[in-house]
């Protein structure tokens, strides 16, 4: 079994507890909440609250649960990281960019491919002692109160150091279908233990849940020791674990970055933790939570975060841009570059971005998966990808495209710089907008400030960099017979992508 350098891993002995050490799970296909969240940049970094990501939220919540959170102060980026991430390597350097946002040195476990929850948290608990807490949550959950979770989990660490595997139930506040379910059984102290799970029920069952006073929203969230999770696997999922296991005998580490054996891990079966484990396991407990909790799981969802008028419409994003005529229960969320306006319309939801439009009725919301995988079936980039992509080194978006060009808007982070690189098939102008541009161009090495610009031949080797202290904006024409993204022949590169 691989142990890293006990990243995380205290004791207080003030307390005579082991410090609960948060594992979160990034993972998500981004087609709930199409077109704003899509596969290669899914809702957890979407900023849909504020200015603050959904991850971003999580990773302050849980960080007064860790090895920082011995009094008040904020943690330091010098410090061990005390919080896990199971992300895909595609997004390792969002999630990255978040914790940098949130001043919390995270470590990352990048699944070659998607598993289900089971195969993370295996991942996670095999990575660290056996005698380690650990709080599994998922990266894309709004949990406002903040206090309120902090002394639900705090109040369910006897159970799970006992040796009972802990997961947290809502209480209900109106008939969901659109949630699971956990029935309580027996009082064990402030928690029950758990009589079954449910599936997401129909009308009529959500209404009799209710009515019961016995049943909670399943949200996804556990706390259990690592020692704990990994026995429960070995009876109830013992093909799961084994692949794990195998994955993570030798994996490979890059700075905060884990990466398992993919060979051995794409021979693990994808299934939940809920069906691998917690539905057949006889020492699950659930603790409830009385405060304010969503899984984001719909636009539906993501509307009734938002405050109605007195018609019931709602707004989102740059809201300054969302109108609502003889409209009423209609949610618009505005992408901020047009007037996006609803007349007439009722229980409908109107999504708005720079590349696609969702228009639906608010009965749908559930559906939307459903228009991705038509887009997908028909190989619309849009399915999976933003206008608008995000790089190690910043960003750029596709402001405009034809047969033989392509028109984009750059945005390279402080100190950031792109590869050193080549193509086969097209050409670039770069403008400068604002900031300062290191650019290698062949055998010259420039310096360009605003408003300046140069000239990349098909062939030449080139690379782009930022040397000053704010973000760098270029504008790019792209012109060739081919301007694929696969046309880059990489020879240097600080993010390791080959």
């Amino acid at each position: 079994m691989y142990l890293p350098d006990l990243d995380g891993f205290k004791f207080d002995r003030r307390k005579g507890n082991l410090v609960i050490h948060p594992v979160i799970l990034c993972g998500g296909s981004g087609t709930r909440l199409w077109p704003l969240s899509r596969k290669a940049f899914p809702k957890q970094f979407i900023p849909l609250l504020g200015d603050k990501s959904l991850l971003q939220l999580t990773l302050e919540r849980v960080a007064l649960l860790g090895a920082h959170a011995q009094g008040t102060r904020e943690p330091k980026m010098s410090e061990e990281p005390a919080i896990t991430c199971v992300a895909a390597e595609e997004h390792r350097f969002l999630v990255a960019d978040v914790a940098a946002q949130s001043k919390l040195r995270v470590r990352q476990i990048l699944e070659p491919m998607a598993k289900n929850t089971a195969a993370a948290m295996a991942l996670a608990a095999l990575s660290l002692p056996e005698e380690t807490l650990l709080l599994f949550c998922p990266a894309d959950h709004h949990i406002p109160d903040t206090a309120a979770f902090t002394a639900m989990v705090q109040q369910a660490v006897p159970a799970a150091q006992d040796g009972r595997l802990v997961t947290f139930g809502v209480l209900p506040s109106f008939p969901s279908t659109a949630y699971g379910y956990i029935e309580k059984g027996l009082s064990q102290g402030a928690g029950f233990q758990v009589a079954r799970f449910v599936e997401k029920p129909d009308q009529e069952k959500a209404l009799s849940f209710l009515a019961s006073g016995n049943y909670l929203w399943n949200a996804g969230i556990f706390l259990m020791r690592a020692q704990d999770l990994l026995a429960a696997l070995t009876t109830h999922a013992p093909d799961i674990l084994a692949a794990c296991r195998q994955a993570m005998q030798a994996p490979q580490r890059d700075g905060l970055f884990i990466r398992p054996d993919a060979k051995a891990f794409a021979a693990c079966r994808s299934q939940s933790i809920d069906y691998a484990v917690m539905e057949q396991a006889n020492n699950v407990s659930v603790f409830p939570f009385a405060g304010v909790w969503s899984d984001v799981g719909s636009w539906n969802a993501v509307a009734n975060l938002a405050s109605p008028d007195v018609q019931g419409n709602r707004s989102g994003g740059e809201t300054a841009h969302a109108h609502h005529l003889q409209a009423r229960n209609t949610y618009i969320h505005a992408a901020g570059r047009r007037p996006v306006v609803a007349l007439g319309t009722a229980d409908v939801l109107v999504i708005d971005t720079p590349d696609a439009l969702l228009v639906a009725n608010a009965s749908h919301a559930e559906a939307v998966k459903a228009v991705v995988a038509k887009l997908e079936s028909l190989d619309a980039s849009e399915a999976v990808q933003h206008r608008r992509v995000a790089r190690p080194w910043g960003w750029y978006d596709s402001i405009d495209m034809g047969p033989r060009h392509q028109v984009k808007h750059i945005t390279v982070k402080p100190g950031a710089s792109l590869s050193l690189q080549m193509h086969h098939h097209r050409a670039e102008h770069w403008v400068v907008v604002s900031g300062t541009a290191e650019v290698t161009n062949g055998d010259q090495v420039l310096m360009l400030s605003e408003n300046q610009s140069t000239y990349i031949p098909i062939g030449q080797t080139h690379r782009l960099a930022n040397p000053g202290k704010v973000p760098l904006e270029i504008i790019e024409v792209q012109s060739g017979g081919y301007l694929g993204e696969d046309d880059i022949v990489r020879f240097e590169d600080t993010y390791g992508r080959g």
